[in-house]
């Protein structure tokens, strides 16, 4: 199938009860036995649930995989991916990244003796200096979170199949709709379900797809073990929010190009980032591993310190300030203050987070209206 009918359709037959086209919401905690051990592959919904179970094989099918895993955030995702390693083990990641990543790896898992190696990874073959006997684990974000660099998957899949390390892909920004890293060499594919997958800013929800059956197995016991996974209530409306996953994103792009094209010479905008320009760093590896560019750009405003930056991202009126993004609505986000604020400033400074730089996430709206927005924020 392609795309938009698996979003529709996969993992979603007619309930055999009733019929019904959409899965019902499960909305129970346990299930009949007809003696111990005798049931019908449902014991206790922390474990397992009919309609997160159809959520699970959607998710799989929009990234090729054979397997996916939801659970009751992005950061309960990314918790058991780290809960595959033992301490003296060493993680290799970029050094522009989520915050609620970094802060899990350096303020939880750094305490466990894992190490963390946060580097440039807009060359990959950095990768094998910082590679050895303790190396297990590669994990990346592409586009990045704010700056939006982007990392050649296929390369970094080539170098982590050769040492034997596990790869993990976060491919929030891009949505499974733009990327799918498994197709280019990633073991693991994370999201934050939150962002544009669910793509209504109503749930909170994240997601592991993955294709090795040992693999999965193992994160299927941290999953139940552990306790990190999602109702059903949410698993229905993120089910939901799927089937329009693919004509979101086509308006994300199309808004986000021409909300890039016309702050890119915007006397107010001293740099911008968007991996769609033919300019932009890794322009050729984004035109590769993705089908377009998204909805996703940051701006360093020319010339405003923190109060005149806090005074811009306070004066939108259709772009919301809030956290989050890939949502229908459009956002506007102060990573320093907002989402990133966890990392050190000199962390942040080296990775271009600096204190005047705002993250966008455009929505569906009408593009008149939100180019009028900008117009009258940056007046």
């Amino acid at each position: 199938m392609k795309f938009g009918t698996k979003a529709i359709h996969a993992g979603q037959e007619p309930d055999p009860t009733t019929g019904a086209i959409m899965t019902p919401i499960y909305q129970t905690s346990t299930y009949w036995q007809k003696s111990p051990g005798d049931n019908k592959g449902y014991e206790y919904s922390r474990g397992t649930n009919p309609t997160r179970k159809a959520l699970e094989d959607c998710l799989a099918a929009l990234e090729n995989a054979k397997y996916g895993l939801a659970f009751s955030s992005g950061m309960g995702a990314t918790d058991a991916v780290m809960k595959l390693l033992t301490p003296g083990d060493e993680v290799i990641t970029g050094n522009d990244l989520y915050g609620g990543s970094y802060r899990i790896f350096t303020k939880i898992y750094a305490n466990y003796g894992i190490k963390f190696h946060f580097l440039d990874l807009g060359n990959p073959d950095i990768i094998d200096e910082y590679v050895n006997d303790k190396t297990k684990l590669v994990w990346i974000e592409t586009p990045t979170n704010p700056t939006m660099q982007v990392v050649d998957i296929e390369a970094v899949g080539k170098i982590t199949k050769a040492k034997n390390l596990l790869f993990v892909v976060d491919n929030t920004f891009a949505s499974p709709y733009l990327q799918n890293p498994i197709d280019l060499g990633a073991d693991v594919v994370m999201h934050s379900v939150t962002k544009y997958i669910g793509g209504h800013s109503d749930v909170v929800m994240g997601a592991l797809m993955l294709n090795d059956e040992e693999l999965y197995k193992r994160l299927w016991f941290i999953y139940n073990a552990c306790g990190a996974t999602p109702g059903p209530m949410d698993s229905f409306l993120v089910l939901r929010g799927i089937k329009t996953l693919h004509l979101r994103m086509k308006a994300h792009c199309e808004n986000g190009r021409q909300v890039a094209e016309f702050l890119k010479d915007h006397p107010r905008v001293e740099k911008i980032y968007w991996p769609g320009f033919p300019d932009a760093k890794n322009h050729d590896i984004a035109k590769k591993q993705m089908r377009d560019f998204g909805g996703m750009i940051s701006i360093v405003l020319k010339d405003a310190d923190l109060q005149e930056t806090f005074r811009i991202a306070s004066s939108f009126k259709v772009f919301a300030l809030a956290e989050s993004l890939g949502g229908v609505e459009s956002l506007i986000n102060h990573p320093v203050s907002m989402t990133h604020g966890s990392i050190p400033k000199t962390e942040r400074d080296k990775a271009g987070v600096v204190d005047n730089l705002l993250r966008l996430s455009v929505g569906v709206e009408d593009i008149e209206d939100l180019l009028e927005d900008l117009k009258q924020a940056l007046a």
